[in-house]
């Protein structure tokens, strides 16, 4: 017995010692395959109804590439990955009046869906289903304010950054909403003023 009281003893002594070192949590890294060298990113899809959000987007993810410079970018036929997207919700709200109810300040939420496939073997290396960015800004009214076009610049360079990092440094780096919190309502993906 007393054996027990002297090992349980020196047990709870070591778990009430300081630690020198905190722990973190660090999961391991989802690198990308060695083989993929070269990458095209397909033009975005756009499921709401705001015409031509896809386009600047797309750009904006291939110039973050090319900035960043860890692959090089080309045409599909040529590339060992595809980097694929689609815009589900794009939704544009006034949030705050000024006293004529004139909007002053706007909401605008934006959803993405991304993946990652592997040319060579026809599986996704990885999948954000719902990468989402929340923005609030002042109307273009307002000093220091801004306009829709300039609020959403601002969500497409977010936007790529993300989806760059993502890839570049692998799994944990970027993560997107939980699925069952996006609700995405395919009748509905798209509110503006």
């Amino acid at each position: 017995m007393k054996k027990y009281f002297i090992f349980f003893a020196v047990l709870f002594a070591f778990g009430c010692a300081p630690m020198d070192t905190p722990v973190y949590y660090s999961p391991n890294a989802q690198i990308m395959p060695q083989h993929i060298t070269k990458i095209h990113v397909r033009p975005f899809i756009n499921r709401t109804e705001v015409f031509a959000l896809e386009d600047r987007l797309t750009m904006e993810v291939v110039d973050e590439f090319l900035r960043n410079g860890s692959y090089n970018i080309t045409n599909e036929s040529q590339a060992n990955g595809v980097l694929a997207g689609e815009i589900l919700r794009y939704i544009l709200v006034p949030v705050q009046y000024d006293t004529r109810l004139v909007p002053t300040v706007y909401r605008m939420e934006v959803l993405l869906k991304v993946r990652f496939i592997d040319k060579e073997t026809q599986k996704t290396v990885w999948e954000e289903p719902a990468l989402q960015q929340i923005y609030t800004y002042s109307a273009s009214t307002l000093p220091g304010g801004m306009t829709e076009e300039q609020a959403r610049e601002y969500l497409w360079k977010n936007f790529s950054k993300m989806i760059v990092k993502r890839t570049v440094e692998g799994f944990g780096s970027v993560g997107s909403e939980i699925r069952q919190r996006a609700q995405i309502n395919k009748d509905q993906t798209t509110i503006t003023r």
